[in-house]
Formats: structure tokens, sequence, C-alpha cells
């Protein structure tokens, strides 16, 4: 197996992402908040599991086109960085209502099936996600150093891993003060604007990346 040169600069860079409140990071504190550190935790299992069928996909198809095509790489770069900076206005804009969503709850805990199915449908569709997998990942891999496909599904394995830690401990503490986060929604609207700017920053840089090594 390969193990691209900068392996240490894409962990650096996955944790920024996956620490930015994105909508899987939501979810999970929603889950805590509502019914607590149990359901939160089994919610995560889902979503690093959708998270990662979708980087498999996402490697599938783009793994070969970036082997052949310096134009695509290029596009792949643009497309990404901008789409980050549009989900971070996005997350400003909208902080109120999604702090809001956040503290809506039904009276019945869901199960345990049903907690891993809703976490893994929110993991394989998150945008947030699909734009890390598709435009920030493939500047860490080495083109002339094997399959691009083989290093893309390693480097969304180990974005799963470090994913669930992260959002695991994200539901464990929230799911410790969910009457502290549930009572004051300015706090939960501050969570959602951090996580908004650190997706603009992250953009800007995939932009600059873009131009430099173009």
């Amino acid at each position: 197996m390969v193990i691209p040169s900068r392996l240490t600069e894409y962990i650096v860079a996955a944790m920024v992402i996956i620490l930015a409140p994105g909508p899987s990071v939501l979810f999970v504190i929603a889950r805590a908040i509502a019914w607590g550190r149990k359901t939160a935790v089994f919610t995560v299992a889902g979503n690093v599991t959708g998270s990662f069928v979708l980087s498999v996909f996402v490697a599938l198809g783009l793994g070969p086109i970036l082997q052949r095509s310096d134009l695509a790489y290029t596009a792949v770069q643009w497309g990404g960085g901008l789409y980050l900076i549009y989900l971070g206005i996005d997350a400003i804009r909208h902080r109120r209502i999604h702090a809001a969503d956040m503290t809506k709850n039904n009276d019945v805990a869901p199960g345990l099936v049903r907690s891993i199915r809703d976490g893994f449908w929110v993991g394989a569709l998150n945008p947030k996600a699909i734009v890390f997998y598709a435009a920030v990942l493939p500047q860490f891999i080495d083109r002339d150093r094997g399959s691009i496909t083989a290093q893309l599904i390693m480097l969304g394995a180990i974005f799963s891993t470090l994913a669930f830690i992260s959002d695991g401990s994200w539901g464990l503490l929230a799911g410790t003060a969910r009457a502290w986060l549930a009572t004051d929604p300015k706090r939960l609207e501050k969570l959602r604007a951090t996580g908004g700017t650190i997706m603009m920053i992250l953009g800007t840089a995939v932009l600059i990346s873009a131009v430099v090594s173009g």
C-alpha cells in the first residue's frame, strides 16, 4: 500500500474540517441534547460508516480521472474551494435556524438500529464530506506513486476514523451538557457560526493552493 508523503499534513487538514461543526456534528449534537450520549454514539457509528462509503464512491469515480487529467484535478480544486466557501456563508446566515432545529425533539428516543441508520444517511449525504473527499483530499495524493484510487480510499478510511473519535467526543460532551446547551440557543448559534467560518477559511486555502499549483 502506498503511503502518501504528505500524510501528516493531510491529518491536520482532516482534523480542521472534522472539528468545524457541520451537518454531521450538528446532527450528533441534536441527538445528544434530545436523547443523551448512548443515542449520540450510535448515531456517530452510522455517520462515519456512511461517510466512508461516500469516500469509496468518490475514490472510484475520481481516482481514474485524476490519474489522467491535470485539468480535472484543477477543476476539482476550484469547484470544491468555492463550494466550501458557500457552505460557510450559508452556515453563518442560517445559524439561528440551525440552532432552533438542534433543540427540537420527539418524546421517544430512537433505537440502536434507527440511530445507526439515520446517522448513516446523514454521513453519506453530507455536503461538507463530499467536498472534502472530492476537492481537498486529492491534494494529498502522490500521483506518481501508484494507484490514486487506492490512496483516496486509504485517506478516506483515515478521515472516517478521525471523525468517529471527534464526533463521538462531541456527542459525549453534548450529552453530558445537554441542559446547558438547550437552554441558550445563542451558544448553538455561535457553534454554527464558528463552523461556517472555518469552512470559509478552508475553502479559501483550497483556492490559494489551486492558484499556486497552477
